[in-house]
């Protein structure tokens, strides 16, 4: 009567139910629709309450990770051998990352890269093989059963006079 669709109400009802912005229930064959506003503002009171106690827990973990960080920088006192240490670490850090670099610049001249590629080759040469192979035993099967000369049925089959067989 006024324009409003049917279907639009139902999914506007739908929207809301899921944002938990208003309740449903089916109470025998009819669906009811309601919202308090008590119950929006203990919703959001109960969001608060579970934020706030995440804040303080996490407040928590990262007043005890500061105290383990304090306990472990005393247990490590900074002694010239130490510090000796950690620059010639540091140093070999950064000259591997240097070689990994300079390992992915010459990427294509890699041995593992080569080797893989060899073997790709190798097994698809092998299938060309197997395939040529069968091809040739099938023309050859086809041309005793049907005695059907070999170039009708590669015209059939629509290979070109350009075929070689692979060896």
């Amino acid at each position: 009567m006024k324009g409003i669709v049917s279907q639009s109400v139902k999914e506007v009802l739908q929207s809301l139910v899921d944002d938990g912005l208003v309740q449903a229930d089916k109470i025998g064959s009819s669906n009811f629709f309601w919202s308090f506003p008590s119950q929006r503002g203990a919703m959001m009171q109960h969001r608060l309450t579970a934020v706030k106690e995440s804040q303080a827990s996490y407040r928590s973990q990262i007043k005890e990770l500061h105290t383990a960080i304090e306990m472990e920088t005393a247990a490590r006192p900074g002694s010239t051998e130490r510090n000796a240490s950690l620059s010639r670490l540091s140093a070999a850090q950064k000259e591997l990352e240097g070689l990994v670099t300079e390992l992915a610049q010459y990427g294509a001249c890699d041995p593992v890269k080569v080797e893989e590629k060899k073997r790709a080759v190798m097994l698809a040469k092998e299938a060309a093989v197997r395939w040529t192979d069968n091809y040739v035993l099938l023309l050859g099967h086809f041309t005793r059963q049907s005695c059907v000369e070999p170039s009708e049925i590669k015209k059939y089959l629509g290979v070109d006079d350009d075929y070689e067989d692979i060896c």
